[in-house]
């Protein structure tokens, strides 16, 4: 991997135009068990269109939810028709379909640990998606003007964690954006731990951008924290 002269980029909030969850959090605690989490992390059917103690409880597509998010991104990294975009951890590709709506012409690839979720993409975009590790890219360096990897690194052990944000930093020739899993107080940790059902490795906030530094994860940034 090449070397780079460490410069953390932004802690800028580009998810800022998702709809919010209304579903309480300590109903969910009260109601998850072990069993639920160990079943969440094998990340197959019953995470994506499972119950909502084992997961999202059904992932659907609806252009409300990642299409204005596309835009912000789109806006905000000057994508054009002649940009290649990564998605690691895409899921069924809801992302990699609306940056194809959005964007005529632009260049979309997806990584996903799920065979579940690569099976179940969305058509348009299945031949662009493949299983896979974020811990081990299957692209050459420079090959990205935007890598994404929304609330899905952290589910890797802290080791392959620390291997993948410096994958990500190979993979990307220029923009590189991430959301982790993270708290700012014990509260907001408690709280996370009452939620999380996949999540491996979670910081703080400054914890995560010491993590970031000693990878030599360039990238923007934001957290989710539950609230």
């Amino acid at each position: 991997m090449r070397k780079k002269k460490f410069k953390l980029g932004r802690e800028v909030n580009l998810l800022d135009v998702y709809p919010k969850s209304k579903r309480p959090i300590k109903g969910r605690a009260k109601s998850v068990t072990v069993e639920d989490r160990l079943v969440a992390r094998r990340f197959g059917r019953e995470y994506f269109d499972g119950t909502r103690n084992q997961g999202y409880g059904g992932y659907n597509y609806h252009p409300r939810f990642w299409q204005p998010v596309v835009k912000r991104m789109a806006k905000y990294y000057n994508l054009d028709k002649n940009s290649r975009v990564l998605d690691v951890g895409c899921g069924k590709g809801f992302m990699l379909h609306d940056f194809r709506e959005i964007i005529k012409g632009i260049t979309v690839a997806g990584i996903e640990i799920s065979e579940y979720a690569v099976q179940n993409s969305l058509e348009d975009v299945k031949p662009f998606i493949q299983v896979g590790n974020a811990k081990k890219l299957p692209y050459a360096d420079n090959t990205f003007d935007l890598v994404i990897a929304i609330n899905c690194l952290h589910n890797l052990p802290i080791e392959d964690c620390f291997v993948a944000f410096q994958e990500l930093e190979r993979v990307s020739r220029k923009h590189k954006f991430v959301i982790n899993d993270a708290y700012r107080n014990q509260k907001e940790k408690e709280k996370m731990l009452q939620w999380n059902l996949t999540g491996i490795t979670y910081f703080s906030t400054k914890d995560w951008k010491n993590f970031f530094k000693l990878s030599g994860y360039t990238g923007d940034f934001y957290w989710f924290i539950a609230e």
